[in-house]
């Protein structure tokens, strides 16, 4: 559930569209090629994204879904080499990272050793995930992820607040909260509920995460600064890509400090 960029077709390159913003230097529609892909599939200007005007392409985490769709869904053959597969190819990519994502969530709370209760219900729902993502093309494009998601995310519920209960003390609850730009410096959040919480610019420097739910949290330019997320519950790399940091910024084993920080 990484990415590995040598086995895609630079999918993320040319299926997804981007405006131009502060995240993305030119507009491009979805279905066409940026203009720094080359012809191997790599980005032209990997190591200088950033000074180019490109900070969302290293927010972007497809969990894996890329080569998933590159070299199962379409067995290897690439949308140049076969042209009449490039629209749906690019109509798969979507929803195929949306499935790697939840594969992601619930690998991580099968990890969770106080969600045993729900673990039984978490690993049919892996096996099912699973197997949709290596249905065809045409049953992909098909499903209804967000229905998926609702079912899922009542599973992921289950488990964060069943690990979140061994945290001691009263937990804060800010699901779905806007703090954007909240001063939360040195907060303890330790076991609280961020889910889906809108912390954009929000400065949690020093703060305490340990054991937070931080599935779907906005963490676009918060600073993390000497933050403990040590245990932080279902936090992705592209959360921490988006989000400052420093080498005093406490991470879960899983994830990566990011090249920027």
């Amino acid at each position: 559930m990484q990415a590995d960029c040598a086995s895609c077709f630079g999918l993320c390159c040319v299926a997804l569209p981007f405006s131009r913003s502060a995240d993305f230097a030119v507009n491009k529609p979805a279905g066409q090629p940026c203009s720094n892909l080359q012809q191997d599939f790599r980005c032209g200007i990997h190591a200088q994204l950033r000074d180019k005007g490109y900070p969302g392409c290293t927010v972007f985490d497809c969990f894996g879904a890329g080569q998933k769709v590159s070299q199962v869904t379409f067995g290897g053959t690439d949308w140049r080499q076969a042209p009449k597969t490039a629209r749906s190819m690019f109509q798969v990519f979507p929803v195929m990272r949306q499935l790697h994502e939840l594969l992601w969530y619930v690998t991580e709370a099968l990890d969770l050793a106080p969600a045993r209760p729900v673990h039984k219900e978490l690993r049919k729902a892996l096996a099912h995930i699973d197997g949709l993502t290596r249905g065809s093309a045409e049953s992909v494009t098909e499903l209804d992820v967000n229905a998926l998601r609702g079912e899922v995310n009542t599973l992921l519920l289950k488990a964060s607040e069943l690990t979140r209960a061994q945290v001691p003390g009263r937990k804060k609850n800010h699901r779905g909260a806007d703090l954007m730009g909240a001063k939360l410096s040195g907060a303890d959040l330790r076991g609280a509920s961020l889910r889906g919480a809108l912390l954009v610019a929000a400065d949690l420097s020093g703060a305490d995460l340990r054991d937070a739910d931080l599935i779907g949290a906005d963490l676009r330019d918060a600073d993390l600064r000497g933050a403990d997320l040590t245990g932080a519950l279902f936090l992705t790399q592209a959360q921490l890509n988006a989000a400052k940091g420093d080498a005093a910024t406490v991470l879960p084993p899983a994830l990566s400090r990011p090249a920027h920080w």
